[in-house]
């Protein structure tokens, strides 16, 4: 059976990882890259010994898929470009600039039956991976996503840039319409937001509280959940995680739990356990490659497909405006 033939996009920071992991893959037969900056094209092509294509139009026609690491104010005219080729795509966050540009290039590929993969990479963080055998049915959910200032970046606001990792999540694990938003936010060293806090509320009842920012002295990648008789706390920086849960005093305690006593009175106490599941080791962008292959090999749903990356953007586009609405800029 042929290999799936993908291509390159882009060999900024972010892309020249991208790249070394493609050309690493076995599953795949990388065809090669394009880069708009000569200088840095010039450079990728003697350190990888890969093949650079000046010409876009070549690289797309060669490929089965597209891998598209470039500005995020570029990405609906790449898309759009490689899906009008009849060539899936797999975009790295945010899926595009507007809304609008996400509601095209997503009904374009179900038109024509091709595949969209977002780069929410932190859907396969190891953190999260860990929880999949626990049932998740968040009522609270509180996240914190600071770093320190990079210029990388900053061309857009902290929402877009940071914060769309945390609502992604969010929405795949809540898995209800949003209700209302509150938000605030303030720009201090550059010309887009550099702070934001959201208060998101969804129709079944559930809240998130997201934080994110690009000043901070230290970083931090952490998100907490409560839910009825259990409380998770996940790490995406360590990529661990922490569960601590309420259970019957007749239920059995395996081993690997720790035992924190009894809480509650009468009839009605329970035991409070603590284990930290065991970590995934996993090449989380590794990972996400591999899957976008899978998904056209077997012509099925990407984990993170194009009506995920617009509803994450919906809502960081939400938080955006009711921050201009309440303060300026």
């Amino acid at each position: 059976m042929s290999l799936i033939k993908i291509g390159l996009i882009g060999v900024g920071y972010l892309g020249k990882i991208h790249l070394k992991l493609l050309k690493e893959n076995q599953n795949i037969d990388f065809i090669g890259f394009h880069e708009i900056d000569e200088d840095i094209s010039n450079q990728i092509t003697s350190e990888f010994a890969v093949k650079s294509f000046p010409n876009l139009d070549e690289l797309i026609d060669l490929c089965d898929g597209l891998v598209i690491v470039t500005p995020t104010s570029t990405h609906y005219k790449i898309a759009k470009k490689c899906l009008d080729k009849g060539k899936h795509i797999f975009l790295e966050k945010p899926i595009t600039a507007t809304i609008h540009e996400a509601e095209e290039i997503v009904k374009l590929a179900n038109v024509k039956n091709l595949k969209i993969q977002v780069g929410h990479i932190e859907r396969f963080n190891s953190a999260l991976l860990s929880l999949e055998k626990y049932l998740l049915e968040p009522k609270f959910i509180q996240t914190d996503r600071l770093a320190q200032f990079n210029p990388r970046g900053s061309d857009v606001a902290v929402v877009l840039d940071l914060m769309i990792h945390d609502i992604d999540i969010i929405l795949s694990l809540v898995k209800s319409e949003v209700k209302d938003i509150k938000a605030s936010g303030v720009s201090v060293v550059s010309d887009n937001l550099d702070i934001a806090n959201a208060r998101i509320e969804f129709e079944n009842g559930a809240v998130a509280n997201v934080t994110a920012s690009r000043i901070s002295q230290k970083k931090m990648r952490k998100m907490r959940i409560f839910q009825r008789d259990a409380y998770l706390s996940l790490d995406f920086t360590t990529g661990t995680s922490e569960v601590f849960r309420l259970i019957e005093p007749n239920a059995d305690i395996k081993d690997g739990f720790i035992n924190f006593g009894e809480i509650g009175v009468g009839e009605k106490k329970k035991f409070i356990i603590y284990e930290q599941p065991e970590q995934v080791k996993i090449n989380a962008m590794q990972h996400e490659q591999n899957l976008f292959v899978k998904s056209i090999l077997e012509n099925s749903r990407p984990i993170v497909n194009g009506e995920d990356g617009l509803q994450a953007l919906r809502v960081a586009e939400l938080i955006i405006n009711k921050i201009k609405e309440s303060s300026v800029l």
